[in-house]
């Protein structure tokens, strides 16, 4: 009698079985000039190349959230630190550089009209301030709403 043949695991399905071939894993090289997503979607997708958006769940489309000020601030970091990165592996990408340059430009500007509306996002921004101001209240994710007191 002949021993049943095993099915490989479905898609999704934990464990593969004793069988299965060691896994080759491929990251695209990134070519000067890559095309980016905005700042919003590069924080959304958690990249700001599309051609390295490799998604390995079934949701492919990411879900944007609502805009805020400190959602545009964390966005701003975001893709300061992936060209950052990328800046690392590719120091003449001219482009990429003056991108750099813009993206800090707006987040510096952002970042001083949001400490302007409610006060210093760090510690070491209260040093610019007249006086010290770091545990004074509301905290910024204390406000109702964007823009109001409580």
């Amino acid at each position: 009698m002949s021993e049943p043949t095993k099915r490989p695991c479905a898609d999704g399905q934990g464990t593969l079985p004793s069988c299965a071939p060691l896994a080759v894993p491929y990251v695209p090289f990134q070519q000067s000039g890559s095309q980016t997503y905005s700042q919003q979607d590069a924080l959304a997708n958690g990249t700001l190349f599309p051609g390295l958006n490799l998604p390995f769940q079934i949701n492919t489309v990411a879900a944007t959230p609502a805009q805020t000020g400190v959602l545009e601030l964390q966005a701003l970091s975001f893709v300061l630190t992936e060209l950052g990165l990328y800046l690392d592996t590719h120091p003449d990408d001219k482009e990429a550089f003056d991108l750099f340059r813009e993206y800090t430009r707006l987040a510096r500007e952002g970042r001083r009209r949001y400490e302007a509306m409610y006060g210093p996002l760090t510690l070491a921004a209260t040093a610019d301030q007249d006086q010290y101001t770091w545990i004074n209240d509301p905290w910024p994710w204390e406000f109702r709403q964007e823009g109001g007191r409580r």
